[in-house]
């Protein structure tokens, strides 16, 4: 109806190409135009001004051969001063990018190994984007960003990269686990020669207080008793400490069988050795 009487109106974030008889005219802003038919003007079309984007995923292979799919995001513009390039010297925008995106992807990634090209995606990234803005500018259009939102290697490679660092850290714990229990060892070991050390002194401290409580029971008794000699008191301290331990060894409920030689002949031999064995700690 508006084109009718003459009048066309542009939305917002558009523009119009005007023609007259067929021949580019002017470039229509938004708002209510006079298009007076009648005289050969008319609307070739319309041209958004908005940002777009445009997803592209190119297939390659790294310099180790390995093949992955990178994906890359090119978000673009028609510039308004430019919009009867971007409106007349090309007729497949989107086809235009998506080609020097290939040329440059796989002329970048095939240099690369495939860590190296994780590493140095956004470098790729800026080599598509000044490809496509020394190329695009000529038509019209402006490339707003370029991100490299993606790289996929093929499924085997991701399987084995995945069990690779598996590998790695399993092999980590073990060294840890390993490292550990060397260290319980060694502690386990000195608490070991710590307690047996200990265990010595106490013996010793034991043998040599009994050592010097038999003496001073001899040296009193002697003292005490007139005429008596110290073979004289040790002999009866060791009878009396003999028939003691043969009292526990029979009243304990526990006790294994003992066989011992018993008899006056015996207790003498028993205090004999007993005797021997105290002088020699002592004299030690």
């Amino acid at each position: 109806m508006g084109q009718a009487l003459g009048c066309v109106q542009v939305d917002q974030s558009n523009v119009a190409i005007k023609e007259t008889f067929g021949k580019f005219d002017d470039v229509l802003e938004p708002g209510c135009h006079c298009l007076p038919w009648c005289f050969g003007s008319q609307i070739a079309g319309y041209l958004s001004l908005r940002v777009q984007q445009l997803d592209v995923r190119c297939e390659t292979k790294t310099k180790d051969n390995v093949f992955v799919t990178v994906v890359a995001s090119i978000q673009y513009r028609a510039l308004a001063e430019k919009a009867s390039d971007a409106f007349y010297r090309l007729s497949n925008t989107r086809a235009q990018i998506q080609a020097y995106v290939f040329d440059v992807i796989r002329a970048s990634v095939p240099k690369l190994e495939l860590d190296a090209t994780f590493e140095q995606k956004n470098e790729i990234a800026k080599a598509v984007e000044e490809e496509l803005e020394k190329a695009m500018s000529a038509y019209g259009y402006e490339i707003v960003q370029t991100l490299i939102v993606d790289i996929e290697p093929d499924e085997h490679v991701k399987r084995a990269m995945n069990e690779i660092n598996a590998a790695a850290r399993m092999r980590v714990a073990a060294n840890e686990k390993a490292e550990a229990e060397k260290i319980l060892q060694i502690k386990r070991a000195e608490g070991d020669a710590e307690s047996k050390y200990l265990a010595g002194l106490g013996i010793a401290r034991q043998r040599q207080a009994i050592v010097d409580g038999l003496r001073d029971s001899v040296l009193a008794f002697s003292t005490n008793v007139p005429g008596t000699t110290s073979k004289d008191v040790m002999d009866m301290v060791l009878v009396t400490q003999y028939f003691d331990t043969m009292k526990e060894i029979g009243a304990s409920s526990k006790s294994s069988s003992v066989f011992i030689p018993h008899g006056p002949g015996a207790v003498k031999d028993v205090a004999s050795q007993i005797r021997e064995g105290l002088l020699q700690a002592s004299t030690a």
